[in-house]
């Protein structure tokens, strides 16, 4: 009668163990597609918000280009022919861009193009783990 309780324990504890690993098993499958739910939502926000920005940053443009117009209509209002007050606004337009293009020519030149901190940093760590050649010598 023993033997028999015992082949009754022991099978329902190797049932338990093969449950809790068939639960760990869906708990975790389950937290994977709750995840990944959440990360589909969130890039379609993200997706949304992008399509925002590019819808605000077409408008901008356009609205500068109607400020320019309206610049050059303005100079002509003040007595300049129209021909001379587009050209003033297009110089100034030039003017802000070769500014520009040196500022970025500048920034661009001080890049360094490698990350020295972090060579000299992986090199010391690598010189610290690396055991000694001393360590190693025959006695």
């Amino acid at each position: 009668m023993t033997s028999q309780n015992d082949e009754a324990l022991e099978r329902t504890l190797g049932q338990l163990v093969a449950d809790a690993t068939q639960d760990i098993s869906s708990i975790v499958r389950s937290e994977i597609a709750l995840a990944k739910a959440e990360m589909k939502a969130d890039a379609q926000k993200a997706g949304v918000g992008a399509g925002m920005f590019a819808a605000a940053g077409t408008l901008a443009f356009l609205a500068l280009i109607l400020l320019l117009i309206a610049a050059a209509y303005g100079l002509v209002a003040a007595g300049l022919a129209p021909w001379l007050a587009f050209l003033i606004v297009a110089v100034v337009l030039l003017v802000i861009g070769v500014i520009l293009v040196l500022a970025g020519k500048r920034s661009i030149a001080s890049v360094k193009g490698k990350p020295e901190r972090a060579i000299k940093s992986t090199q010391e760590t690598i010189a610290a783990v690396r055991p000694s050649s001393n360590s190693h010598a025959p006695s």
